[in-house]
């Protein structure tokens, strides 16, 4: 099997992301790899990380589960998947522990949003779903409720005003779990008081 055939199939095995350290477990060099990337077959992802240079090999969900695992999906990336929000965003809203070094997000591939959060609220409502046959980790509807009044000053009007009713309307919704967690994160008045006006006019 030549070079070429053997990064490949490193490459499909992991799922279309390989690190160094994988191809250095299936006895490539990381000469090869760098004249790899000269030569226009892979493309370097991140440092030390990398996919084949074919377009579109890779969907930005897969990305995003393999370069930023403690990443979750949140406000308008959640709002988009819960349906409560027509407008796809052109960042992926993700929430990382403030702890993570900001080197980690140095994503060439990727448009991020990221919200920093406090270790304590961190897994506050995390749950995982599926994007388009990749699991990834995202708040519940809860918290991503929770989470609008929190970083109010950084949505739209209208993306804000539509996910409010979407989530009234929502069938699956928790309010139980919504007051507890809106109690976490300093949020109770203002959504209780608004939850009100929307499910008992």
């Amino acid at each position: 099997m030549d070079i070429r055939e053997q990064v490949k199939e490193v490459i499909i095995t992991k799922g279309g992301i390989a690190k160094s350290a994988d191809f250095v477990a299936a006895g490539i060099r990381a000469v090869d790899v760098v004249n790899l990337c000269n030569a226009g077959f892979l493309d370097r992802v991140r440092h030390g990380y990398y996919e084949l240079a074919e377009k579109n090999s890779v969907s930005e969900e897969q990305l995003l589960a393999t370069l930023i695992p403690k990443g979750i999906v949140c406000v308008e990336s959640a709002l988009f998947h819960y349906s409560y929000s027509e407008f796809a965003p052109r960042k992926w809203s993700i929430a990382i522990p403030r702890s993570i070094s900001r080197t980690k997000l140095n994503v060439d591939v990727l448009a991020l949003q990221p919200y920093y959060v406090q270790a304590e609220l961190y897994d506050l409502g995390k749950t995982t779903d599926d994007f388009n046959g990749v699991i990834l980790p995202v708040y519940d509807r809860e918290r991503t409720i929770c989470d609008c009044f929190k970083y109010r000053s950084k949505l739209d009007n209208e993306i804000f005003n539509k996910a409010l009713n979407a989530y009234a309307n929502d069938t699956k919704k928790n309010l139980s779990n919504l007051s507890v967690y809106a109690k976490k994160l300093r949020v109770y008045k203002k959504v209780t008081e608004l939850m009100d006006v929307l499910l008992n006019g």
